[in-house]
């Protein structure tokens, strides 16, 4: 038994890794795929374009843009002086905000009445616009506390300020609140996801399209041995994988791993019989491997989206949110991060391993279950 399950771990790395092309989708394309969320995938807003629209032109008016230029949020790449040019930025998307000064902004200020300033912002992407939108309200909440103070300056003379509450914050696990620290952990379980997916699904539908799962068959190998044969090769792939990533995103993006890395590799195994699981499933119902990838795909995109990765859980509809304890990518991705930025241990982890040693051991039984009546 051993030496069949041994020479089908021969013929499959062999399959695997001889082509070109294939050791390229499975140690250049992580690369790739790391390297585009480290330098790509950000939700970090820094520099933001900004236009202004400056109809009074005093020292007021101009106090209020320098505040703007020199808080490190915005970057002043234009100038108009008409509505038409102001427009014609936000629609050619060259500005994110307008900054519209109206006039008699200063002499309204003298008087002790409300300065109309209108921001005038790209609302295409509304979590952008809204970092963007409080930025904007710090910067003039700012601006007014200082004019109040100056003017009761002036008014009373020398006064006692009454006194302050100043917050002083703290953020743990990312202190400098990167979201390269965030992405690139997350990065793992999409590479483990895809990679052991797609190449578990294709392996087998290759052997119905060259013709070579009959001749399989008549040999004195068993089922659970050519299952073997087929999974175990990429399930080290994956680990593979995992350590490949994970060596990119510490030494190079200099992301923190502060907790086990046992534990993220026994994790990671949980996480394999699922994918792996998965994978077969999609080879029994597949016969090309052009049904196989897209299917593999139809899966992938739906569990990306319900995981966690992109957009937080908590924001789904409660229907969605119940969807996603269905979702083993959930799971692996709080585990990930949890070892990554906080260190911590199976003591904190471990509702999320049983979660994935439960989904892991059903989906890969009914894989084999299926697989089984497949080839009989």
């Amino acid at each position: 038994m051993i030496e069949r399950i041994r020479r089908m771990l021969v013929k499959e790395f062999l399959q695997a890794l001889r082509d070109y092309r294939m050791r390229s989708t499975i140690f250049l394309l992580p690369l790739i795929q790391v390297l585009v969320f480290g330098y790509a995938v950000t939700t970090d807003v820094k520099h933001v374009a900004l236009a202004v629209y400056d109809l009074d032109n005093t020292v007021a008016s101009r106090d209020l843009i320098s505040r703007f230029a020199g808080s490190g949020y915005f970057e002043i790449v234009n100038c108009v002086y008409d509505d038409a040019a102001a427009r014609s930025l936000l629609d050619h998307g060259r500005v994110r905000m307008v900054l519209r000064i109206n006039a008699g902004f200063q002499a309204d200020l003298a008087a002790g009445r409300v300065a109309q300033v209108q921001a005038l912002l790209d609302g295409s992407d509304s979590n952008t616009a809204g970092i963007v939108l409080n930025y904007s309200n710090e910067i003039v909440g700012q601006a007014n506390f200082d004019a109040l103070v100056d003017r009761v300056t002036r008014v009373l003379g020398t006064f006692q300020r009454p006194g302050q509450a100043d917050l002083q914050t703290r953020a743990w696990f990312n202190e400098n609140l990167e979201s390269r620290n965030f992405f690139v952990p997350g990065v793992i379980a999409l590479i483990v996801t895809l990679i052991t997916l797609m190449l578990t699904s294709i392996a087998v539908v290759r052997e119905y399209e060259i013709g070579t799962i009959e001749q399989i068959m008549v040999t004195p190998i068993r089922p659970i041995e050519f299952i073997l044969g087929k999974t175990v090769p990429f399930a080290l792939i994956g680990f593979a994988d995992v350590l490949l990533i994970t060596a990119v995103g510490v030494y190079w993006f200099e992301v923190p791993i502060r907790g086990s890395i046992p534990l993220l590799l026994l994790a990671t195994g949980l996480y394999l019989l699922t994918s792996l699981g998965v994978g077969l499933l999609i080879s029994t119902i597949s016969r090309t491997q052009q049904q196989a990838l897209m299917t593999s795909f139809l899966f992938f995109a739906p569990a990306i989206l319900l995981s966690g990765f992109v957009f937080p859980i908590a924001n789904m509809p409660p229907v969605v949110q119940w969807l996603t304890y269905l979702n083993p990518l959930r799971y692996f991705l709080v585990i990930i991060r949890g070892i990554f930025l906080k260190g911590v241990g199976l003591q904190i982890l471990w509702p999320q391993m049983v979660a994935l040693t439960i989904i892991g051991v059903l989906t890969f039984t009914l894989a084999v279950r299926r697989f089984h009546k497949t080839l009989t």
